[in-house]
């Protein structure tokens, strides 16, 4: 057995770029050893406007780039041996699978193993008793007053590595810890016991590395001037090396833009860690505050140290409940007392919609860090020219209120203040989000190959 195993990230998100994975699997190919690649292309929001997808059509509901996202490596990753492993089903892993499925045949593949992890949707009736109970008060009552329109577990990685060992070849997967796309092929091909912490925390942050994709590789690290980073639009995604001791190498392909140095791979290590010690996860609680990092030169950054402690016993779930309509409007004004005019746009809005709670930010002035209440700092401009986009936005359960927001600014055009142009406005569904912790013991997940269910 190869003692290094080499896993590539070529989505960061839903809505990355679908060109990335073909570089990754020239390297992984070029290298010759046992290889995996990885999509990671789920969010809390993008999973719960999946599954309104769903309901609408019972046939999508799964990541809607994921034929552009498979298309040009799904027969070089066949041929070459090296299994895909993806969130990208969604709220319907078997509409992905169905896809992948027919993708195959179109290119002349022979039938793939196509496995299909299941479990993480808890929104069925059967289950509403038992969330509830785990719910604070608080979010009880928003669930009463409202319709639950998902419910999502966050699985780990057994039923991945499950799917590995017993031969597939691509592994669709729902709502999963995003680290688990990384775990699940590394306990597959070391075959690790899944009580080793050690393995199984260095494996997670393994996977927390490649997770948002070209984040650990100079994209949202760069800063010019500060940080500067070459090659920017031609930004190659991650790959890591992770061998048998836990050992992690993080790098890129070669010829690619971007950069992987001791700073990217720091900033990434940290995202989203709100304590070190204690990165809870379904497979294990990881703990970083032991870590060396190396910058070995040449894109290639050490990671050594991390350790791992028993796993959680609760899962995450979340809840997306519907949050009736967003509306939003925007209208721009420039030049001379531009901010004094959309200002006073502000203020005839509010006073024609006082029935509907407004956020109005004044985008070039206050828009990134006003609070909701209207409240932060501002910034003008010293020569007295500006260039202001105010933005309106409500949220209402009455469709013909939130509707009021859109036609009140599209007004503004010629009922003043002077200048205003550039209208744009937006009604749409609006969900919220519920969270609660249920015991490990009460999800039941599994793995099916799709032939045995289509």
């Amino acid at each position: 057995m190869n003692d290094i195993y080499c896993i590539a990230c070529a989505a960061g998100f839903s809505g990355d770029r679908t060109n990335v994975a073909k570089p990754l699997v020239t390297e992984l190919l070029k290298q010759g050893g046992p290889a995996c690649l990885i999509f990671e292309s789920l969010a809390e929001r993008t999973l719960a406007l999946a599954q309104l997808e769903r309901h609408q059509n019972p046939k999508l509901g799964y990541e809607p780039l994921l034929a552009e996202m498979l298309e040009p490596i799904l027969v070089d990753c066949v041929k070459g041996g090296i299994p895909i492993v993806g969130n990208f089903g969604a709220a319907n892993p078997l509409g992905a699978a169905h896809l992948i499925a027919q993708m195959a045949k179109a290119k002349g593949l022979p039938a793939l193993k196509i496995a299909i992890v299941n479990g993480d949707d808890v929104s069925a009736p059967e289950f509403r008793e038992q969330l509830e109970s785990y719910l604070s008060n608080a979010d009880k009552y928003l669930l009463d007053q409202s319709s639950l329109i998902s419910a999502n577990v966050y699985l780990g990685a057994q039923e991945i590595a499950k799917a590995l060992v017993a031969g597939a070849q691509i592994v669709v997967t729902g709502r999963v810890a995003d680290p688990a796309l990384t775990v699940g092929p590394l306990m597959a091909y070391f075959k690790k016991d899944w009580d080793d912490w050690t393995f199984l925390g260095a494996a997670t942050m393994a996977g927390h590395l490649l997770e948002c994709g070209a984040q650990v590789t100079g994209g949202y690290f760069a800063d010019p001037g500060f940080k500067d980073v070459p090659k920017l639009s031609e930004l190659g995604f991650p790959i890591v090396e992770v061998s048998s001791q836990g050992k992690i190498c993080v790098t890129k392909p070669a010829n690619t833009g971007g950069l992987v140095n001791r700073m990217t791979v720091t900033e990434q290590l940290l995202y989203e860690l709100h304590d070190p010690a204690q990165y809870l996860t379904p497979d294990v609680v990881a703990d970083i505050t032991q870590v060396q990092i190396q910058d070995l030169g040449n894109d290639r950054v050490n990671l050594t140290g991390v350790l791992g402690h028993q796993r959680p016993d609760t899962l995450k779930v979340n809840l997306c409940i519907d949050g009736g309509w967003l509306a939003e409007a925007e209208i721009s004004y420039a030049g001379h007392h531009a901010y004094e005019r959309a200002k006073l746009a502000a203020q005839i809005i509010r006073e024609r919609l006082p029935q509907l709670n407004l956020r109005i930010d004044f985008i070039g002035s206050s828009s990134v860090f006003v609070s909701d209440a209207g409240q932060g700092p501002q910034f003008k401009a010293e020569n007295g020219f500006e260039d202001i986009r105010m933005r309106v936005a409500t949220a209402h359960q009455d469709r013909s209120q939130a509707l009021q927001v859109c036609r009140e600014v599209t007004a503004l055009y010629t009922c003043g203040p002077a200048g205003g142009g550039g209208v744009r406005t937006s009604l749409k569904p609006r969900l919220n989000t519920l969270v609660c912790f249920i015991p490990q013991e009460l999800v039941r997940s599994s793995y099916v190959f799709f032939e045995d269910v289509a």
